[in-house]
Parts: structure tokens; C-alpha cells; sequence
């Protein structure tokens, strides 16, 4: 890719945008989240496109490791209990970032380009420690639906 014009000529690209458009400047992303468990699996299926796109027209690991760090946030977000992780999803606009992300990139964005490097081995670690939180808060969530059920 060395340009704008070139990108958003590749199929792919479109893709993106309707994802990003869709998910987060329609709020499909928190609406969807309102379906529990399944709406955070869904959220985070659809960045697999963005994933692809980074690592194989972009052909950029770090790219891609800023790409899947931002999604495993959104996920974490998502399942806060409640409804507080639905009405943070609708400001949190990973899909948005992660567009912004790979524009700024590919279009040589010396900015953009610094982060993602700069953020490339911390992404790794964040990655771990936020899977780990996204395990956990699986574990809570499960054990406080049986809570609830036991009340019942």
C-alpha cells in the first residue's frame, strides 16, 4: 500500500469502513453487547477483518499487535457487569481506533507510525495481563450468575 487513494481502492479497505461505521457510529457495538456473553464474542469476531488487512496487506506485526491490544480493551470494557460495560462500549469506538490506526500508518503518519512501534512490545504485555482480565472477569461473571440463579 503506498498511499490513501490506493487504500481505499482495496476491497478490503471498504470492508473496514462499514465495520468501523456499523459497530461504533451506528452503536451497534453497545447494542449488540446488551446480548449477554454472545455480544462481546460477535464484537470482537468482527475484527478479525482488521487483523487480516494489518497483517496481510499492511504486512505489519506491530500494526497488528496495536490492533488486537485496542480489541482485547473493548472486550474487557464490554463485560463489565451491569449495562456499565454496554454504555462505555458506545464511547470506547475500538473499531473507530483501529481504523485511524491503520490509515495513519499506511499513509506513513510519522505519529501513528511511532506509537504503534514505540507500543509494539508493551502491546504484548498488555495483551497478557488483559487476557488474563478478561478470564477472570469470565470466572466473575459466571460465578454471579450462579448467585443469582441460587436466589431464585
Amino acid at each position: 500500500m503506498k498511499d490513501r487513494k490506493e487504500l481505499k481502492q482495496h476491497p478490503m479497505f471498504i470492508t473496514l469502513e462499514r465495520i468501523a461505521r456499523y459497530m461504533d457510529k451506528y452503536y451497534l457495538d453497545g447494542v449488540i453487547g446488551l446480548v449477554p456473553g454472545m455480544g462481546d464474542v460477535f464484537s470482537a469476531l468482527c475484527t478479525v477483518p482488521f487483523v487480516y488487512f494489518t497483517l496481510v496487506v499492511a504486512r505489519s506485526v506491530p500494526l497488528t499487535l496495536a490492533v488486537i491490544n485496542n480489541t482485547l480493551r473493548d472486550v474487557l470494557v464490554g463485560m463489565v457487569p451491569f449495562f456499565i460495560g454496554n454504555v462505555l462500549d458506545f464511547f470506547y469506538r475500538s473499531n473507530l481506533r483501529n481504523l485511524k490506526m491503520i490509515i495513519g500508518f499506511v499513509n506513513g503518519d510519522s505519529r501513528i507510525v511511532g506509537e504503534v512501534n514505540r507500543k509494539a512490545l508493551g502491546a504484548v504485555a498488555m495483551m497478557i495481563v488483559l487476557l488474563g482480565l478478561i478470564a477472570a472477569m469470565a470466572v466473575l461473571l459466571v460465578k454471579l450468575g450462579g448467585w443469582l440463579v441460587s436466589l431464585l
